[in-house]
């Protein structure tokens, strides 16, 4: 039985109706919120009920240095111009020998947003993009 270290570096790859849109190094918001209503029991004091309303989900926000893919994330974003359609995602959490850790299936995904590297040649910071997503929910 091989040993995996829980404290390796983790790595995500993202993929838009199976094609990959590259790796990235971070990311955030990998969440959800289910709404709660509380509701009294007539004549039962012991406790209070808490029934489910609405789940929501906040926006993932992905991010890398710049790389090759980039292209491909651009021509995504611009696909949107000429029409909406939510295709489905896969984000998987990758250690870096390439082994998965975990996956996420995301339905009704779309850009939402991409900022750019500040392109200042006097700073020797790695030009990073940062790519933000919508989605309606998890799928398996």
């Amino acid at each position: 039985m091989s040993r995996k270290d829980p404290g390796s570096s983790i790595w995500f790859s993202l993929a838009i109706d199976g094609e990959s849109l590259g790796y990235f190094n971070g990311c955030e918001g990998l969440s959800t919120q289910v709404e709660v209503e509380q509701r009294q029991e007539g004549g039962n004091n012991g406790f209070v009920w808490q029934l489910p309303t609405r789940v929501t989900y906040s926006n993932i926000r992905l991010t890398r240095p710049l790389t090759p893919d980039t292209a491909k994330v651009a021509k995504w974003i611009s696909s949107v111009q000429t029409g909406i359609q939510r295709p489905t995602a896969q984000i998987s959490a990758l250690r870096a020998d390439g082994s998965l850790v975990a996956r996420w299936g995301l339905i009704d995904v779309l850009p939402v947003s991409w900022q750019g590297p500040s392109l200042d040649p006097g700073s020797a910071s790695v030009a990073n993009e940062v790519l933000e997503i919508a989605h309606h929910g998890f799928t398996d």
